[in-house]
C-alpha cells in the first residue's frame, strides 16, 4: 500500500468562511513541511509553486492556522493540475 500524498496546503485564513486549499508541487511541500511553523510565527510571505506550475503569494500574517493534508475529491483547490474548473471538459 502507498503513503497518501499529503500535498494540499490548506489554510484558514482571517475573517473567511471555508479555508483556501492549495495543490502544491511534491518539491514545494516538501520545502514548506518543515518551514509551516515558523512562517505562522513570523507572518511572512512565501510563493509556493503549485502543482499546475503556477505560483501563488501567501501572506501568512492573515493566516489563523494552517496544516498539510491529502487532496479532497470535492471541493475548489488552487492550482490542481488534474482539475479544471472552467471551460467544457469533452
Amino acid at each position: 500500500m502507498t503513503e497518501p500524498k499529503k500535498n494540499a496546503l490548506v489554510l484558514h485564513v482571517v475573517s473567511a468562511g471555508e479555508p483556501l486549499v492549495y495543490a502544491l508541487s511534491v518539491a514545494a511541500a516538501k520545502e514548506l513541511a518543515g518551514r509551516l511553523q515558523t512562517l505562522m510565527t513570523t507572518g511572512a510571505v512565501v510563493t509556493p509553486e503549485l502543482e499546475d506550475g503556477s505560483s501563488v503569494a501567501i501572506n501568512f500574517a492573515h493566516v489563523v492556522t494552517a496544516h498539510f493534508d491529502e487532496l479532497p475529491p470535492l471541493s475548489r483547490i488552487y492550482g490542481s493540475a488534474s482539475r479544471s474548473t472552467r471551460g467544457f471538459n469533452g
